[in-house]
C-alpha cells in the first residue's frame, strides 16, 4: 500500500543550519526517524552529521564540532581511525557473517581468547551478543540457571543499587534504579528485584552484607557498575567500596555481575575498571568500546565456576540463548583492531594525560554557586550542577559554540576519545563556560 503522507520536520528544525540547502534525505526521511530518550513533539530536529574524522563531527552546512562525549562514549580511539577501517574493509572481502551455531570463524575465536587473556581472573569464557542490554540480560539469565543446573531453586531476584543504570530491555531496566531514573513509569510493569542504597561507608558495607546473608535464599547475584555509575548520573565511588561488595558476595555465597560497558576499556584509567579493586567478578559485561565506536558489540564472559555448571550431559543444562548477529566478523575485526591498538600504542597513557587536563580545566567550577561538585576519574570529566532547568536547550548553545555536549539529568559531562588533544579539551570548557555565564548567569 503506498503511503502518500509524510510527516513534517519541526518548525525552525533544518533552518538551523548555517548555510547551504538541507539535503534531501534530510527533509524526506528524518521525519520518520524516532530519537532515543527523547519528547518527539517538542525536540529540535536533529543535526544531520556527514561525516566525522578523529573527535569532530562534521554537518551538512559545513560546520564541525569537537565531540566531547564520543558517541555515547563509544569512539575510545576517534572517528575514522585508519586501522579499525582497514580491518573491517579486509574482513568484508573475506567473511561478513556467518551464524555461530554450531560454526565459528577466526576473528571469533581470536577475540575470545584476547579477552580471556586481558580480562582478570578466571574470567576465560566469552558469549558475544550484539548490544550492551543484552549482554547483561544474558548475564542475569546466565546466573538464575547457575543455580537452577545445580539443583538450587528460588534464586531467581538480583541486588541492584540506586543510581544504576543497565540498559533498556525489561530485564535490564527493573535491576537499575526504575524509581528515580528514566525507567520510573514502568515500575509496575518491571519484575521486582531488590534495588538498594550503594555502601558509602564501612558501616555500610556491613549492613549490605547482613542484607546478603538474609536474603541469599532468594537472589540469584549482585549487579553494579565499578567506580562509575554512568547513565544514573556519573556518580564516583572508590574502590575500597568495590571490594566491600565483592566480600560481601562471597561470604553470602551470592553471584557478582559486573557491569563495564561504560566502564571497560580504558575509561577510567586501567583496561577494566575492577582491576583497581584487585576483584574479579563471576560474570562481567563488555560493550560499547569494545569495538571502538565502530559497530554494534557486546559480549558477558564468565568465570570458571560459573561455566563449570553448564558442562553437563544433560541437553537441557546448556545455556539456551542466541543473538542472531553474535560474534559478526566485521564487528569481531573491529575489536581486535582495537585491541591492537591498546597493545600497541601507549593508550592508558593517554588516558592519564587526558585526566590531567580535565582535572585542571574544570577545576574552575568550582567557584559557581550553581555548581554542586566537579569530579574526574580517567576519561571521564563531570561538573555536577545544582539544577540544569532546560538540558535540549543547553545542548543547542553548545553547538553554537563548536562543541558537541549532551547533558545528562543534573550533570555536564564530558567522556572525550583517548586521542582528545588539550587544545580541544581547552575548546570544551571555554564553550561550558560561556554557555553556562549566558544560560545560568
Amino acid at each position: 500500500m503506498h503511503k502518500n503522507r509524510t510527516p513534517e520536520l519541526h518548525s525552525g528544525g533544518p533552518e538551523r543550519l548555517s548555510g547551504g540547502e538541507i539535503p534531501d534525505w534530510y527533509s524526506e526521511g528524518v521525519p520518520h526517524v524516532w530519537l532515543p530518550y527523547t519528547q518527539m513533539q517538542t525536540t529540535p530536529d536533529p543535526l544531520p552529521v556527514v561525516g566525522a574524522d578523529g573527535v569532530r563531527l562534521e554537518l551538512a552546512d559545513g560546520r564541525r564540532l569537537i565531540d566531547g562525549i564520543a558517541s555515547w562514549w563509544t569512539a575510545c580511539h576517534g572517528y575514522n581511525h585508519p586501522r579499525l577501517k582497514e580491518k573491517m574493509k579486509a574482513q568484508i572481502d573475506r567473511l561478513s557473517h556467518v551464524m555461530l551455531g554450531g560454526l565459528v570463524h577466526e576473528e571469533a575465536a581470536r577475540l575470545a581468547k584476547r579477552l580471556a587473556d586481558l580480562l582478570p581472573g578466571d574470567l576465560n569464557h566469552v558469549f558475544f551478543s550484539e548490544s550492551g542490554s543484552v549482554s547483561v540480560e544474558i548475564a542475569l539469565k546466565m546466573a538464575v540457571q547457575f543455580w537452577l543446573n545445580q539443583g538450587v531453586t528460588g534464586r531467581t531476584r538480583f541486588v541492584g543499587f540506586k543510581a544504576g543504570y543497565h540498559g533498556d530491555t525489561s530485564a535490564t531496566m527493573a535491576v537499575g534504579d526504575s524509581d528515580g531514573g528514566m525507567h520510573k513509569a514502568f515500575g509496575d510493569y518491571l519484575q521486582q528485584q531488590h534495588i538498594v542504597k550503594l555502601p558509602e561507608n564501612p558501616t555500610e558495607l556491613e549492613a549490605f552484607s547482613v542484607f546478603l546473608k538474609d536474603h541469599r535464599d532468594g537472589i540469584a547475584g549482585v549487579i553494579m557498575e565499578p567506580l562509575i555509575q554512568g547513565a544514573g548520573g556519573m556518580k564516583f565511588h572508590g574502590p575500597e567500596i568495590l571490594r566491600g561488595i565483592h566480600e560481601a558476595c562471597r561470604e553470602a555465597d551470592v553471584l557478582l555481575i559486573l557491569d563495564e560497558i561504560f566502564t571497560g576499556f580504558g575509561r577510567t584509567g586501567t583496561m577494566f575498571a575492577c582491576e583497581q579493586a584487585g576483584v574479579v567478578p563471576d560474570i562481567i559485561c563488555l560493550g560499547k568500546a569494545l569495538t571502538a565506536g565502530m559497530v554494534a558489540m557486546a559480549a558477558t564472559v564468565a568465570g570458571e565456576r560459573v561455566y563449570g555448571a553448564f558442562l553437563s550431559e544433560e541437553a537441557d543444562k546448556a545455556f539456551m540463548h542466541g543473538p542472531t548477529y553474535m560474534a559478526n566478523p566485521l564487528a569481531c575485526a573491529a575489536a581486535n583492531a582495537s585491541l591492537d591498538i591498546f597493545e600497541e600504542e601507549d593508550v592508558l597513557g593517554q588516558v592519564k594525560k587526558i585526566e590531567g587536563h580535565l582535572t585542571q580545566s574544570l577545576a574552575q567550577f568550582l567557584d559557581r554557586p550553581d555548581v554542586v561538585d566537579v569530579r574526574v576519574k580517567g576519561a571521564v570529566g563531570v561538573i555536577q550542577m545544582k539544577k540544569i532547568t532546560d538540558p535540549v536547550a543547553m545542548r543547542q548553545e553548545f553547538v553554537k559554540e563548536g562543541v558537541w555536549i549532551r547533558p545528562l539529568g543534573d550533570v555536564i559531562y564530558l567522556t572525550p576519545a583517548f586521542t582528545m588533544q588539550p587544545r580541544d579539551i581547552a575548546s570544551l570548557t571555554e564553550a561550558i563556560d560561556t554557555v553556562l555565564q549566558r544560560m545560568q548567569g
